[in-house]
């Protein structure tokens, strides 16, 4: 196991991007079994507690998963976003040991057309803040995120620099979320979200349709793409 010199970049983090890469290379399959703790600590000399730290983080994401007793194994399909709950992409990402970046596309505003007026609860022709991202996981391409956002919630929302700042970081501080809805359908992309993802058009999408409440209104709207091949969707009651 070859770990960078990098003093700023933690050990554990080290070994989860070195687990990550062998995983999305094909070097280790799904249902593989990983080298366990005392495997590696024998091969490389660094602490278990380091490497139970990667290996834990890794399951908690759902990358790898742990069986007492038999041991640590590949899990199989791509890396899983929480589907019930709302979560910070760039979190996740970093929690896999991977780097985050955002592509912006568009940052203005729009009016709302009589089905906007509807969902957010204002009158036709009423300024609704809209952004269009790209998210990369390292610099594969693994969301696209619409979103509308209610002016009265988050009047600083087109200040901000989304290359630097989720929107999701931003709206939670200044207006966390009361209510979320849910709504998940598969489809396939048209030629501009093909095009924003790096995919064809033949390629299948999941798209998550979130609505949030805060202080008893509308706050956001937003169309969360994922291409299939990259992402899964899961949760647990």
């Amino acid at each position: 196991m070859q770990l960078t010199a990098d003093p700023t970049t933690p050990r554990y983090q080290q070994i989860k991007s070195f687990i990550l890469d062998r995983v999305r290379s094909g070097e280790w399959s799904a249902e593989q079994r990983v080298p366990s703790e005392n495997e590696l600590v024998r091969l490389t000399g660094h602490s278990r507690v380091t490497f139970g730290r990667a290996l834990r983080e890794l399951a908690d994401a759902g990358l790898l998963k742990r069986v007492q007793g038999v041991g640590t194994f590949v899990a199989g399909g791509p890396p899983q976003s929480a589907l019930l709950e709302l979560s910070d992409i760039a979190e996740e990402i970093a929690g896999r040991g991977h780097r985050h970046t955002a592509t912006v596309e568009a940052l203005g505003t729009r009016p709302a057309d009589a089905a906007l007026a509807l969902a957010f609860g204002v009158s036709p022709g009423s300024p609704l803040f809209h952004s269009r991202l790209v998210h990369h996981e390292d610099d594969t391409p693994v969301q696209l995120e619409d979103r509308l956002v209610n002016p009265a919630i988050a009047p600083d929302y087109l200040r901000q620099d989304f290359s630097l700042v989720t929107p999701y970081a931003h709206l939670m501080a200044c207006a966390p979320a009361e209510r979320v809805e849910h709504v998940v359908e598969a489809i396939r992309p048209d030629a501009e979200t093909a095009a924003s993802l790096r995919i064809t058009e033949s390629e299948p999408c999941l798209l998550i349709h979130r609505r949030t409440w805060s202080r008893h209104v509308v706050a956001t709207r937003a169309w969360l793409t994922h291409p299939g091949s990259r992402y899964r969707l899961g949760g647990a009651f």
